[in-house]
């Protein structure tokens, strides 16, 4: 009679369990989304570019109808599959999945104006921060009524992202990691769906470390080869032996030595100050610096005598923490800011 009545409850527990996760995540969803998030990550670097499009509107404008575009495309395709599939199973959609889906697009939604936003209020560091908070707080909220392994998904996510933000990981890694969190991470979680089936803690919690695993390896071991193509050791030029030759062919290394004034022209526009071309900040180097030039050209990697490179695609060390205006009694109005330039990638306000 154990046996039976045990059963019994089973299937009564199982029931109960069903009845709370009514909603079920697509396979086909999570690589859809995963190959579309992925695409434009890994795309970002190539279209609608600075060089490609010179004007900042412009370009904030293309970017924002490409992410329409792509957003809106695979969220049709994922609505039509999804339908499809619901039909042939004889299932309908519940009240709670569709409020679960405005929640999605109002998430995407908030990612894409924050996205078209940076090009006008800067903060672009942290735009794969945001997507991964975004899609993290989407995959969390869905398994709080379909999958456990979501809710676990989702946290890992956002925990990713904050912590990459927090770690000050270069753009270009974090760039790659979101990719590999879509592009890897929601294919092999669509692997890992089990029907909203209860787990032992243990099991989840083997298949988030590996989950975790398998979408940080490949960015982070991306990284390290990038990190290990340095520049190559040439004998160093000094600044007045340089500029009195004729630029070489290829790379060469010039030291600027301490002292060395080094003007920043500034372009000023816009409808309150005239245009001032000519307009200079005076700055002087504080202490030598080594630059890589390429045909004449600097590729934007430098390094302090006797330490490591600092790549230019991975270097954020300038910043303008504060900027105010003040009426002075004796000089008349003037404009503070300051300028924060930590070679080490540290900004100290």
């Amino acid at each position: 009679m154990a046996d039976p009545i045990t059963r019994q409850l089973d299937s009564i527990q199982s029931m109960l369990t069903r009845g709370q996760r009514n909603l079920r995540m697509e396979r086909h969803s999570l690589i859809l989304w995963g190959l579309a998030g992925a695409g434009l990550f890994a795309a970002s670097d190539l279209v609608f570019t600075a060089e490609q499009i010179p004007d900042t509107a412009s370009r904030a404008v293309a970017w924002l109808l490409l992410l329409a575009a792509v957003l809106g495309g695979t969220g049709f395709a994922d609505w039509h599959l999804t339908r499809r599939v619901k039909a042939a199973r004889d299932e309908t959609w519940s009240f709670i999945h569709r409020q679960v889906v405005k929640l999605l697009w109002l998430l995407m939604a908030v990612g894409t104006l924050f996205t078209f936003a940076t090009f006008f209020y800067g903060g672009a560091y942290m735009l794969c921060t945001v997507w991964l908070v975004m899609i993290g707080l989407a995959f969390y909220v869905h398994g709080l009524f379909s999958e456990e392994v979501l809710e676990w998904t989702g946290g890992i996510i956002i925990a990713i992202g904050v912590a990459g933000l927090v770690a000050r990981l270069p753009f270009e890694t974090m760039k790659w990691i979101a990719a590999a969190v879509f592009g890897i991470g929601l294919p092999l979680l669509s692997l890992l769906l089990d029907h909203g089936r209860a787990r032992p803690f243990l099991v989840r919690l083997g298949q988030s470390v590996g989950w975790t695993v398998a979408v940080l390896a490949v960015p982070l071991v991306a990284h390290r080869v990038a990190a290990s193509s340095l520049p190559p050791e040439l004998p160093v030029t000094a600044l007045a032996d340089y500029r009195a030759g004729a630029a070489p062919a290829g790379e060469t290394i010039v030291r600027l030595p301490a002292g060395q004034p080094v003007p920043v022209k500034v372009a000023v526009s816009g409808d309150l100050f005239r245009p001032a071309p000519d307009a200079v900040l005076p700055l002087t180097l504080d202490r030598p610096v080594e630059i890589l030039l390429r045909d004449g050209t600097p590729t934007g990697d430098l390094r302090l005598p006797g330490e490591p490179w600092q790549l230019a695609r991975e270097t954020r060390w300038i910043s303008i923490p504060w900027i105010r205006a003040r009426l002075d009694p004796t000089a008349g109005p003037v404009v503070e800011s300051a300028l924060v330039v930590d070679f080490h990638g540290h900004p100290r306000n």
